[in-house]
């Protein structure tokens, strides 16, 4: 018999509304589960018991008056402590933010909460949510559950670590460069980085985001079945009005023909034989399930790569080298360096970043007519297996290599793209699989196509370190 943490979101809410199970009982198994876990792997950094229970509680409560408890009734999940949830920190991983008391839900927990979902825990980032790598000077370090030697993925390496040990069955990730789809590629379990405007999000307790952030950055789900990530993905994207970003569009769009592009190596990337496999497995998974697969080369995506990078990183006015210095984190700081030697971000003058504005159009243009012709597109997640952790922390040289290893991560927001990690098997210890892209607003393209690719994955299963 299941136990009771490692229940999937959707058994979850099916045995929580027929009261064969109640949200408290839900909770406090998913609480003991943290207390046996997390010591190992540090994925949950700041948590309340007692709220945990009091959030489930109110769950029963409704279902006892007849009330809908809403689409996640008694589902744990976890917040990354980049986002603000009331009474808590938002750290973002920074001791200069330690104190930074969150005075309102940000819409994604407001969403969360609304839809009978019982948050559990904040997980962990790395300083200023940099990193494809989870360690910062105030929370400490996140390991991977499946082996502690390889990186849990950055920036949601909590959330992935967290759900991947049966700490909540969906973790909130936010991703401006691969920080929800490479923690689920990392941890071998599912991650989806939606169409920006799809899941609205703001935190009032710090300034407002730079362009380039609200341009590309978002928030998704991350879980162990791809079920589990449609209904985080439901639950998440419902309407608030105070980000002017979200869009009003179906979680279902028309029919599509079924076709896929498999795309081994995106604009020229050099991938190992481990992730071919992976790419060349799903596509028979599709063409066994009916699908037409053609291999074929993609639109340009290198150009929308140093898009990302500098409208992210090199924004003129909200370049984060000084807050860096200030904060002192070594790995942030190591990373930047790093970043100003191979990305040249002080380099970038205004005129350059209008120009990228103008060359991003272009290249959203080609992916969407790409996108016709092909609705699902498959493509590396990494052109590795998941990085030795630290690996960043080795000079520009090593981080230039890491950068062109996450080429597919960091192109694909600069797009404004849909992205769902889908998570295949293992190589030995280290998980693979493969990023499924559909046009804008057409997760759904994603899932349905994911949904099959998945099939027989080791993702479902809790991982205990």
């Amino acid at each position: 018999m299941t136990e009771l943490y490692a229940l999937t979101a959707e058994e979850t809410v099916r045995r929580v509304k027929a009261k064969e199970v109640s949200a408290v009982e839900i909770a406090r198994a998913a609480l003991a589960r943290l207390d046996t876990v997390n010591p190992a792997i540090n994925a949950v950094v700041a948590h309340k018991p007692e709220e945990v229970l009091a959030d489930a509680a109110r769950v029963d409560a409704a279902i006892a008056r007849g009330e809908d408890p809403g689409l996640l009734a008694g589902v744990p999940v976890t917040i990354k402590v980049n986002t603000d949830q009331k009474g808590f920190a938002n750290t973002n991983g920074l001791r200069l933010q330690k104190d930074q008391i969150a005075q309102e839900d940000n819409p994604v927990v407001a969403n969360f909460r609304r839809a009978g979902a019982v948050i559990l825990g904040r997980t962990n980032t790395p300083a200023f949510s940099l990193r494809w790598f989870t360690d910062n000077s105030l929370h400490g370090a996140t390991k991977n559950p499946r082996d502690p030697s390889l990186t849990p993925g950055g920036s949601s390496g909590g959330a992935g670590a967290a759900t991947a040990a049966g700490i909540g069955a969906i973790g909130h990730g936010t991703d401006i460069a691969g920080s929800i789809r490479y923690p689920a590629y990392a941890n071998g379990i599912h991650g989806l980085r939606p169409t920006v405007g799809r899941i609205a999000a703001w935190n009032a307790s710090g300034a407002e985001r730079s362009i380039g952030a609200q341009m590309m950055a978002v928030a998704g789900p991350l879980a162990r079945t791809i079920g589990d990530v449609r209904l985080g993905l439901a639950a998440m994207s419902a309407r608030d009005a105070r980000d002017p970003w979200w869009v009003p569009a179906p979680l279902e769009g028309p029919p599509a023909p079924r076709r896929a592009a498999l795309c081994v190596n995106p604009d020229g990337l050099d991938v190992v034989p481990e992730v071919e496999a992976a790419l060349r497995g799903a596509a028979r998974k599709l063409a066994e399930a009916g699908w037409t697969v053609e291999e074929v080369a993609t639109p340009p995506i290198r150009p929308a790569a140093l898009i990302d990078e500098m409208l992210w990183i090199a924004d003129p006015y909200a370049a984060p080298f000084a807050a860096a210095a200030k904060e002192g984190d070594p790995g942030a700081n190591a990373v930047l360096a790093a970043m100003r030697s191979v990305w040249k971000t002080e380099d970038v003058t205004l005129a350059d970043f209008t120009a990228a504005l103008a060359r991003r159009n272009t290249l959203v243009r080609a992916w969407m007519q790409f996108l016709e012709g092909y609705p699902v597109a498959l493509l590396p997640v990494s052109a590795t297996l998941p990085f030795r952790d630290g690996a960043d922390l080795e000079g520009a040289e090593a981080f230039a290599r890491l950068c062109e290893a996450q080429l597919v991560q960091i192109g694909l927001p600069a797009l404004g793209l849909p992205a769902l990690t889908v998570t295949t098997g293992l190589v030995g210890r280290a998980p693979v699989g493969v990023q499924v892209v559909a046009s804008k607003f057409r997760e759904d393209l994603t899932l349905a196509a994911g949904e099959i690719i998945a099939e027989g994955s080791p993702a479902a299963t809790v991982v205990t370190p």
